[in-house]
């Protein structure tokens, strides 16, 4: 049994040296999987029993015995060997099978949670990509006018500071910021003598085809589903808290709650700008104005937003508490550096978006365009960003 794989023995009761019993338990200490048949001619039950507990026999057989009965005993006996091979066999592959699943599982994970930040960066970047769109396309009808310069990135900043002073919800002070960059793109088709004269100084049919921009810019920004909220506060920004307004005459609580903070924000600029009035007005001024129309042309809860801001900090120093930035000169940029805060010409013209990083070539194209229009710029970066510039 040293020397070969054994399968199956049996042995008798009454050996010399060492009885079955004592054989057939050595031989389970030695080789656990061989198979042990007990031989006995007496009827001692106490040694069937000890063979029994020492040797763990499979079964014993007492003589004289059956030919046929003890060919099926070890026929029994070699199958039950084999399906119990079979048994550890199978335990052991699905072991394998467990592990290597559990390996695979933790590597699909892995895979699972990189493809999920890919995609989450994927999504902000388009994300920041379709936003920078949106502020590229309100400063087209910018370069137009000299008075338009800026004034639909200030309507877009103060309506979303009275938004959030009224303790909005963040998605609905972002549809209202959206709108704000947009409110005024239904102009895009004004003569430039119509966009050019104060809403106070318009004929009747200058009038009718002014109020008209709204409705165009639903339909510029009907084919976008994802600025049907901010289509409609634009196209709802004429309307009046009085019900006084237009297109469709409803007044209070039925007037979106964007569309009435977009009403006074685009006015209160407008009035400092002179498109709405014949003359340029200070903010104080265009602030009486706004207060005056309180409860008839705008919400009392707007305006009581908007006055309430005037106390507070500018934005900027807000800003800067959050965000460390540096003010450089052009020569002092370099590839890598993050803008903090949007980059415009002095004309009102957006150039970058805040957040964009800088390189080789968006540095010399900058440089390019301020040394054709002989203009200088201040562009503020983040600090953060400063030691992963290249120098």
């Amino acid at each position: 049994m040293a020397a070969q794989t054994v399968d199956l023995v049996i042995s008798d009761m009454r050996m010399p040296v060492m009885d079955g019993a004592q054989f057939l338990a050595e031989v389970r200490r030695r080789w656990p999987d061989t198979m042990r048949l007990l031989l006995t001619g007496y009827s001692d039950v106490s040694a069937i029993i000890d063979a029994v507990n020492r040797g763990e026999i499979y079964r014993y057989i007492t003589k004289p015995w059956d030919d046929n009965d003890i060919i099926l005993m070890v026929r029994g006996a070699l199958e039950h060997q084999a399906l119990s091979r079979e048994k550890m066999r199978l335990e052991a592959l699905t072991l394998a099978q467990n592990q290597a699943l559990k390996e695979l599982n933790a590597s699909l994970e892995d895979k699972v949670q990189a493809r999920t930040r890919e995609l989450q960066l994927a999504n902000e970047q388009l994300k920041a990509n379709f936003f920078t769109s949106i502020k590229v396309f309100s400063t087209l009808l910018e370069m137009r006018g000299g008075n338009l310069s800026g004034h639909a990135r200030r309507v877009a900043d103060l309506s979303r500071r009275i938004a959030i002073k009224m303790n909005l919800d963040n998605k609905l002070v972002q549809q209202i910021f959206v709108a704000g960059l947009l409110h005024e793109i239904g102009k895009v088709g004004f003569s430039d003598e119509l966009l050019n004269t104060p809403v106070a100084m318009m004929t009747p049919e200058q009038l009718d085809a002014y109020r008209k921009h709204t409705a165009q810019a639903e339909l510029l920004l009907l084919p976008l589903p994802d600025l049907r909220e901010a289509s409609e506060i634009i196209t709802t920004q004429f309307e009046r808290f009085d019900g006084s307004g237009f297109p469709q005459q409803i007044s209070g609580d039925q007037i979106a709650i964007g569309a009435r903070i977009l009403s006074v924000a685009s006015d209160y600029d407008n009035m400092q700008i002179g498109t709405l009035t014949q003359a340029k007005l200070k903010p104080e001024e265009a602030r009486i104005i706004v207060t005056h129309s309180t409860g008839k042309r705008y919400d009392p809860q707007v305006v009581a937003a908007l006055i309430s801001l005037f106390d507070e900090p500018k934005p900027e120093a807000t800003r800067k508490e959050s965000v460390r930035e540096v003010a450089l000169n052009m020569d002092e940029l370099r590839p890598g550096m993050v803008l903090s805060r949007d980059l415009v010409t002095p004309s009102g013209m957006l150039m970058l978006s805040a957040g964009h990083q800088l390189d080789a070539r968006l540095i010399g194209k900058i440089a390019n365009f301020l040394r054709i229009g002989g203009t200088e710029l201040v562009v503020n970066v983040r600090e953060d960003s400063l030691s992963s510039a290249a120098r």
